[in-house]
């Protein structure tokens, strides 16, 4: 059945179009090829292997989670960055982008990726997270704590080896300025957090496609993408500071699995930009931000990218040519297992 709607998308506070019929319409444009399964567990010539060379210094021979500045930052430390920047014009302006860059390797096998990682494994990745939030956040030249993955050559990442970055800066990203200021907005109006009353509606719909006692994750009812995925705690929270011990342990379980159906999915290495959503760290009142996490994965089909195009780059809004709760439904069905452990459990 043709059907054509929009949807507020309520954290971005703008439409999506949802145009589901579309998704099985004639393609003819580029269709994409299915990574190297093998991945060898050491690579020479990558910069993240323990023991190689980086473009500034070695990396040590690291067993577990490692992190280290980016040799290349985006941003620059006080002392860094060249003298302060003046605002002489008011339409272009300017002013300095301090703050730090981080890379943070998972694991030393240059052939696991999230999905690979035991439950301890994914637990000590999320512990570093929460450990270099709480040190980047009292910065005073931070702003905001940004931790993001951007997993697969189809999302440009200039590495396969299983990592993610850390951005900590005096800038605030667009998005997490929106949620600021919507969050805020909703509790005024509402009176109740933004974030919670997204979760009671989730939790009462066929989109969760995994849970635990503290987060659950699903296809939100206004997902930007095809199999775009939410993880979402149950309970209160603006940033990691606010998770104990037992929540952690729980957000790196649901983060596994989460990674496990991608991959099972089309049994392949799904690729995708994960993004931990907190709350800024300039010491204003955010205990209404709703702490998260998303992925955009960029496949509609094994072989078949969501390429942003006219209405997405031309226009400014997105169309998601797929049902949410047929694409949650889809992510539900597959196993928890990953397909890469079952093979190597048979052969």
């Amino acid at each position: 059945m043709t059907v054509w709607e929009q949807r507020w998308h309520p954290l971005r506070e703008e439409w999506v179009l949802y145009t589901a019929h579309r998704g099985t319409r004639p393609w003819l444009g580029e269709m994409k090829k299915n990574e190297a399964s093998e991945i060898p567990p050491h690579d020479p010539n990558c910069a993240l292997c323990p023991g190689n060379k980086r473009l500034k210094g070695v990396n040590p021979q690291y067993t577990g989670v490692y992190w280290f500045r980016n040799d290349l930052p985006c941003f620059g430390a006080a002392g860094e960055v060249p003298e302060a920047l003046e605002e002489s014009d008011p339409l272009y302006r300017r002013r300095p982008a301090y703050g730090t860059a981080e890379v943070v390797c998972y694991h030393p096998d240059h052939g696991r990726t999230f999905a690979d990682l035991t439950g301890n494994e994914a637990l000590q990745v999320v512990q570093l997270w929460a450990e270099r939030y709480k040190e980047l956040r009292a910065r005073p030249d931070v702003n905001h704590v940004l931790i993001f993955e951007n997993k697969g050559e189809l999302v440009g990442t200039s590495n396969p080896h299983p990592h993610c970055q850390i951005y900590a800066s005096s800038m605030i990203y667009r998005f997490i300025e929106q949620e600021m200021q919507n969050s805020r907005r909703y509790l005024e109006q509402q009176d109740e957090l933004i974030g919670q009353a997204i979760v009671r509606r989730e939790a009462a719909s066929n989109r969760v496609i995994c849970q635990n006692d503290e987060f659950l994750a699903c296809v939100p009812w206004f997902a930007r993408y095809a199999y775009e995925v939410f993880i979402l705690p149950k309970r209160p929270a603006a940033s990691f500071t606010d998770l104990d011990a037992l929540r952690k342990a729980l957000l790196a379980d649901i983060m596994v699995e989460v990674a496990v159906r991608y991959d099972n999915l089309w049994e392949m290495r799904m690729p995708y930009v994960m993004a931990i959503h907190q709350a800024p760290t300039d010491n204003q009142d955010y205990h209404c931000f709703p702490f998260h996490i998303e992925y955009h994965p960029p496949l509609r089909k094994p072989d078949t990218m969501k390429y942003l195009a006219g209405p997405e780059i031309g226009g400014g809004s997105m169309t998601n040519e797929s049902d949410p709760d047929a694409k949650a439904a889809e992510l539900k069905a597959v196993s928890n297992v990953l397909y890469r452990r079952r093979s190597s459990h048979g052969s």
